[in-house]
């Protein structure tokens, strides 16, 4: 073997360090998910299987979230929103009224969002879910088409009857909000 020359030394440095690069750059996209894609500050997904969710972004060809995060007061573009704890069962269906998001929970009904338990409770902040502890979480397969028909249904009419449009000038019709069809991208795309 051939004596290396401190200049051969450094040259095989830089040739270590651009792929150790390389592979770091490389390895944070390849853990994410097809389907879903985490938020801050919470890091709850966000489904990148739902295309007025997460439309095509035509300068890259890849679905893109429409928000780039869901801090309590992030108004919504399209509604319900769709944000889920890959621990939990099921997903929330998020909402935006004039004082911050709701999120519409079967078992609880409407409640403002995010839930308790994803704040610190001494102050308030975002206690963000480690998705690193979370196995398979960038395998889960996007929410199930009958948990969606059962729920985005009930969910809007909850979400109407608590804030209804005369009450809260924002608040938008029944007729303006997803549907579970549109959620999954099997209907017609909202302007």
């Amino acid at each position: 073997m051939a004596h290396m020359t401190p200049k051969n030394i450094f040259k095989v440095l830089i040739l270590v360090l651009i792929i150790t690069l390389g592979i770091s750059f490389y390895l944070p996209t390849a853990s994410e998910s097809a389907n879903w894609i985490n938020l801050p500050p919470y890091n709850t997904l966000w489904p990148l299987w739902s295309p007025p969710l997460s439309p095509t972004n035509p300068l890259t060809g890849l679905p893109t979230p429409i928000v780039s995060s869901l801090e309590s007061t992030r108004v919504l573009p399209v509604q319900p929103g769709l944000t889920w704890d890959p621990r939990r069962p099921y997903p929330w269906l998020l909402y935006y009224v004039p004082p911050g998001l709701v999120y519409y929970d079967p078992l609880y009904g409407i409640n403002p969002w995010p839930p308790a338990y994803l704040k610190d409770p001494l102050t308030g902040l975002p206690a963000p879910i480690n998705l690193s502890l979370i196995k398979g979480w960038s395998l889960l397969a996007p929410t199930a088409t009958s948990w969606l028909t059962n729920n985005v249904p009930v969910a809007n009419n909850t979400f109407v009857a608590a804030y209804p449009p005369s009450s809260v000038a924002t608040t938008p019709s029944l007729t303006s909000l997803l549907t579970a069809s549109l959620i999954l991208g099997l209907g017609p795309i909202l302007p």
